[in-house]
């Protein structure tokens, strides 16, 4: 009897196949006590089992092959610094001692007491970093017990499709040559590394399925819906044939949609729409490349703040941001400045955790309140200006207090440059992050002080809605198509349009293929996604004609039934060219 399982859709189409499972030895941990003197013995075994894991790590970092994604080798070298980490290396022993147990049972204790710490994080991005702490603790686990990690052989029916409780980078390199065509686990948030290694290896994945791996048989015959985040287990005849055209469709869409690389953004009465790319490491660059994006349309560059021990110094930014500018060849990368604080602190940073992180010292507040942290990105970042042409943005702007405090900041550090002799670019662009509904709904005093703005879909619903997406209880009514919200984009963007300043959409909505003629519609002419959603986007650009779009937006943006509007969505996403 078939069984459907909804997840979270990480894309890469469709995958049918044969489950291979993948071990989860830490379900049972056996727990027994020591005497006095076996308890050197112990530590001994906890040591090596350590040291172990350290060079099998570095071991497959090494051997990542140079055409892998650049992720790969960035997550594997997290995670041997995870092992240098007191909270792994040390903890466990102090509970060995303390305890007399073994090392198991040391290492679950420990692991546990992390888990309920990161789970108390509200921040997504974070809190998801609980996983790979857990992919150490199992592979440290597994050196304990001289477990390997199993590799799938013989002849396979059909598409090896690995289901796990969770996967680490270091098992994706481990199951590189044995060519699986689609993965799912239990565990994982759409911004988890197993997320993050699933979009760039472009490999249809489902995660956060919860019991997949207790429901499913190994050899049984399972299907992997990446784009709609379902998995069917041991699907009947009828569903089985249903899903083989649906993949031979996606396939051929896939080849249809490489074709675009070199096509213009136009629509049918040609209007230009630019197609910018979000990133979030200097690696990332490679996939804008690829999708043939006009520009970055948004660098975080928090991600170089996290993660580590050390603040990065102001010559290794510079040094990042030279690498991203000068590889984009002339066309525009704008870059954030960090987008930290509270809930996103790094382990270098002073401030505690607010009790409510979401409305406490973060974005641009974080900045002012550290202003040589502050110049000291700024700085590189105008260092780097020469190499191309870089965008500066100011993110979580409430007011246009914080806006001219900020552009001070940058005042002074241009004229510090200047002193020390150092070549700036004269005409660096400057823009502000619309993500609350008090900057959306005075962007026009704005408009007066930046040369652009980009509307933060993701937090702007967050913050008017009062849902955190990331929270089972309420993720239901985190709600793109709510009119408030479409009030508020359509303000910002028609504001920012009759004056003449460019407007960008960086959040999910502008990859959300739903909304790409709603935008449109809406006067959007400057997109910025996901690199793999650019092809997807550019070709429903290429098939839309405004006069008609606008028609229809501007009925939906005169409503407020949500049924209507759901409607009114449907009339714009189906009729051909509208």
């Amino acid at each position: 009897m078939s069984i459907a399982l909804h997840g979270v859709p990480i894309g890469g189409g469709i995958a049918i196949g044969r489950a291979h499972l993948i071990s989860q030895s830490m379900d049972e941990v056996v727990h027994y006590q020591l005497v006095e003197s076996e308890l050197a013995e112990e530590l001994a075994r906890f040591d090596e089992a350590i040291a172990t894991t350290r060079e099998e790590l570095e071991r497959l970092t090494a051997s990542v092959p140079d055409n892998a994604p650049a992720e790969m080798k960035a997550f594997l070298s997290l995670h041997v610094m995870l092992l240098s980490d007191p909270m792994l290396t040390e903890e466990p022993r102090g509970i060995i001692e303390s305890q007399r147990c073994n090392a198991e049972w040391a290492l679950k204790q420990q692991a546990d007491a992390l888990v309920e710490q990161f789970d108390a994080i509200e921040e997504t991005y974070l809190r998801e970093r609980k996983h790979d702490v857990l992919q150490v603790v199992e592979r440290v686990f597994k050196n304990l017990n001289g477990q390997g990690v199993e590799l799938p052989d013989g002849d396979w029916d059909g598409e090896l499709i690995l289901v796990a409780h969770d996967l680490s980078p270091a098992d994706m390199v481990l199951f590189k040559d044995s060519a699986f065509s689609a993965f799912i686990t239990d565990v994982g948030g759409s911004t988890s590394h197993t997320a993050i290694l699933g979009r760039s290896l472009d490999l249809p994945s489902v995660i956060a399925l919860h019991n997949a791996r207790e429901l499913i048989h190994e050899e049984e015959w399972i299907i992997v819906d990446g784009e709609q985040g379902v998995v069917m287990i041991d699907p009947d005849p009828l569903v089985l044939d249903d899903y083989r055209s649906r993949q031979e469709r996606w396939r051929a869409a896939r080849a249809d949609l490489a074709c675009l690389r070199l096509s213009p953004a136009e629509t049918l009465d040609g209007e230009f729409i630019e197609l910018l790319a979000n990133i979030e490491v200097p690696s990332d660059i490679e996939d804008v490349i690829d999708a043939s994006a006009d520009g970055v349309g948004l660098f975080r560059s928090e991600f170089l703040f996290l993660g580590r021990d050390t603040l990065p110094s102001e010559d290794e930014q510079f040094q990042a941001y030279r690498k991203v500018v000068s590889a984009m060849q002339g066309k525009p990368v704008t870059i954030r400045t960090m987008d930290l604080g509270a809930d996103k602190n790094a382990r270098w940073m002073s401030h505690g955790v607010a009790d409510n992180p979401a409305l406490g010292l973060t974005g641009i507040r974080l900045c002012l309140a550290e202003p040589l942290l502050f110049r000291a990105q700024l700085r590189a970042l105008m260092r780097a200006s020469v190499y191309g042409k870089l965008r500066i943005l100011f993110p979580m702007v409430s007011g246009l207090s914080e806006l001219k405090q900020a552009l001070s900041q940058l005042e002074i550090v241009k004229d510090e440059l200047w002193e020390e002799g150092f070549a700036i670019a004269e005409n660096v662009e400057v823009g502000a992050m619309v993500e609350v509904p008090a900057a959306a709904l005075v962007v026009g005093s704005f408009l007066k002080l930046v040369d652009f703005v980009s509307i933060g879909t993701n937090d702007l619903i967050q913050y008017t809605l009062a849902v955190d997406r990331s929270d089972d209880a309420v993720s239901h009514l985190y709600d793109p198509l709510h009119p408030a919200v479409l009030k508020l984009v359509a303000h910002t963007i028609k504001t920012a349009n009759k004056a003449g300043i460019p407007v960008s959409v960086c959040g999910e909505m502008a990859g959300d293929l739903r909304m790409t003629r709603l935008l449109l519609g809406m006067g959007l002419t400057r997109f910025s996604m996901h690199p793999a959603q650019v092809l997807a986007v550019k070709q429903i650009v290429r098939g839309t004609r405004l006069e008609t779009v606008k028609e229809l937006v501007a009925r939906m943006l005169r409503t407020e039934d949500p049924d209507k509007i759901a409607d009114l969505l449907t009339q714009l996403n189906t009729a051909p060219g509208v």
